[in-house]
């Protein structure tokens, strides 16, 4: 993960790419100043929305759930809007309670997916301790887990049964980390073990960013990778008119005996529809 605007969250070292420049395209600054405050208002409404509801429905669970997924696809499309995002959706979304796995190029990600899904994260508990951007992906029912201590595993099993069972669904980037999209990075067999276990089917989704002509590519302007800082990267996206982003849902989900073998059966799954960025970004 990358340094926050303040420059106080760490950004893990598991990186493809030590050095990632920074570019930002003409003009915008206005665009960008107008979204940025969209967004903070947008986020502080919602947050607002939701915590009005989580109160009203605090002795009705399903209801709660109902309130929160309806908040955040809603949030999420909104962001998406502020941002200049053109979505294209191909394939039918799996409906909750899913397991679901993805490609991951960005924290644009994360709004795409949401746009479309009502779920949950599985992500590193370093993000956690972000500044506004932690608390909020923990309102949302993150699950967070340490990959640095082993027995931490079963804690993070329990609660993606737990997510299941209410009637969530789970996203993971088994990558286990953010690249360039100049192609995908071996998918953790760990990650899978809940599913290899449970034998529960999982759906895989690809993402991809296309720009216009003339316009920063989408590897250096949408996905985030390497050290760059956070903040320089969400106001230079906010200063671009417009970007595409396209999510495809797999026809069938994928169940295997081990959770080597479904890793492996769903980076084949992911790669198949993989549109590398770097060269194939462009419009």
């Amino acid at each position: 993960m990358k340094k926050s605007i303040a420059r106080s969250v760490p950004r893990p070292r598991e990186r493809v790419e030590a050095h990632a420049p920074i570019v930002a395209g003409r003009g915008g600054r206005v665009r960008a100043a107008l979204r940025l405050g969209g967004i903070a208002a947008w986020t502080a409404f919602s947050f607002l929305a939701w915590a009005a509801g989580a109160l009203i429905t605090l002795l009705v669970p399903r209801a709660r759930l109902r309130w929160r997924q309806r908040v955040v696809r809603i949030w999420a499309r909104g962001m998406g809007v502020l941002f200049g995002m053109r979505r294209t959706m191909v394939g039918r979304p799996p409906k909750a309670p899913f397991f679901l796995v993805s490609n991951h190029l960005s924290y644009v990600d994360i709004i795409l997916l949401y746009t479309c899904l009502d779920a949950v994260f599985i992500a590193k508990r370093d993000m956690r301790h972000w500044p506004v951007l932690g608390p909020l992906a923990h309102i949302m029912g993150t699950i967070w887990v340490n990959r640095e201590v082993r027995r931490d595993a079963v804690r993070v099993l329990d609660l993606i049964d737990e997510a299941i069972a209410r009637g969530d669904g789970v996203i993971l980037f088994a990558e286990g980390t953010t690249t360039k999209g100049d192609a995908l990075l071996p998918m953790k067999p760990a990650l899978f073990d809940w599913a290899a276990r449970e034998q529960f089917p999982v759906h895989c989704a690809t993402i991809t960013y296309r720009t216009a002509p003339g316009q920063v590519p989408p590897h250096l302007a949408i996905a985030w990778w390497g050290d760059m800082p956070f903040g320089i990267h969400a106001v230079n996206l906010c200063r671009m008119r417009s970007f595409n982003a396209v999510v495809e849902f797999g026809p069938d989900p994928i169940v295997a005996p081990t959770r080597g073998e479904l890793a492996a059966r769903v980076q084949q799954a992911i790669s198949e529809r993989f549109v590398p960025l770097v060269d194939g970004g462009k419009d």
